[in-house]
């Protein structure tokens, strides 16, 4: 091979390596939820637990005009991610949403799963539960109504959405349980409901599954729930939503469940107009209680 043609070829290998290389280190494009996360930040943060160590927080988006002895609605947002992974960024548009129409947003941080097992999914049951008891235990230094907080999550944020209302027994030895850790209203989005085998996350919580299985666990003084799920979900099958709501209903409990005809999982924070759509939903169901306007 001449000379010049070794060079060429040589040249045109670096190049394509560059570009490889280069392609390789593209960042993901940002989903429409995260676009907006990543522009928001909450006015303060707070610590509502002190366990195993380390400090967890709530991320508070205060609402302009928030005065002293204010009593205003709060919104606490709970990110997803099967019990392991996530963090409360992923559900600041929601906090930021409702504190621009008047209410406190909070996204709250639990403890993850750990694959040494160190920490279950009933710690992070036992988190949302002491935060919704911070909450209301602080409420006129925060300047929330305790008789209007509306508990919302995600995927598995929704499990731990619903265990603040319905998994009574399972408390933090440290909380005042003369506290109710019980919402007034929970908005759950796409969220674990059944943990049967025909559900999630039945291997990893094991055989106390149905201790901690919202569509099992159904009584009356449920609060009023808005459920937003896909029918085209297969890591939380959307029959575990139906089977929520039909025993919701049979309880003599407010129900909401609207239907995203083969939405997979997460679909609302994946396309910008469903994105809207939801908050439009839940802006509908909280003015139905009097809490937005």
């Amino acid at each position: 091979m001449r000379p010049l043609s070794l060079l060429y070829l040589l040249t045109v290998i670096f190049i394509s390596l560059g570009a490889i290389q280069a392609h390789a280190a593209a960042p993901k494009p940002l989903d429409p939820a995260a676009q907006i996360a990543a522009k928001v930040e909450p006015t303060r943060k707070v610590v509502y637990k002190q366990i195993e160590g380390r400090e967890l927080r709530l991320h508070i988006f205060e609402p302009k005009g928030l005065k002293p002895g204010d009593k205003r609605p709060c919104f606490l947002t709970i990110h997803g991610g099967g019990w392991r992974g996530g963090e409360p960024r992923r559900m600041y548009p929601f906090a930021a949403h409702y504190a621009e129409l008047g209410m406190v947003g909070i996204s709250m941080e639990y403890r993850l799963v750990t694959t040494k097992g160190t920490n279950t999914v009933f710690d992070c049951v036992k988190d949302g539960r002491s935060a919704l008891r911070y909450i209301r235990a602080h409420a006129k230094e925060l300047g929330i109504d305790p008789e209007r907080i509306a508990v919302n999550g995600g995927s598995a944020g929704g499990h731990v959405a619903a265990s603040t209302a319905m998994f009574e027994g399972i408390d933090e030895a440290m909380d005042d349980l003369k506290i109710s850790s019980v919402p007034n209203a929970m908005v759950l989005y796409y969220p674990v409901i059944d943990t049967s085998k025909e559900g999630y996350g039945n291997a990893l919580i094991g055989a106390r599954w149905q201790e901690i299985s919202p569509a099992h666990q159904v009584k009356r003084g449920t609060p009023p729930t808005l459920i937003l799920h896909g029918t085209g979900d297969t890591t939380t099958p959307f029959k575990g939503a139906q089977k929520f709501h039909d025993a919701m209903l049979k309880a003599g409990n407010r129900s909401e469940l609207v239907v995203n005809e083969g939405g997979p999982h997460g679909y609302l924070m994946f396309d910008g107009a469903l994105f809207n759509d939801a908050l439009v939903q839940t802006d509908l169901f909280l003015e139905s209680l009097g809490w937005v306007k």
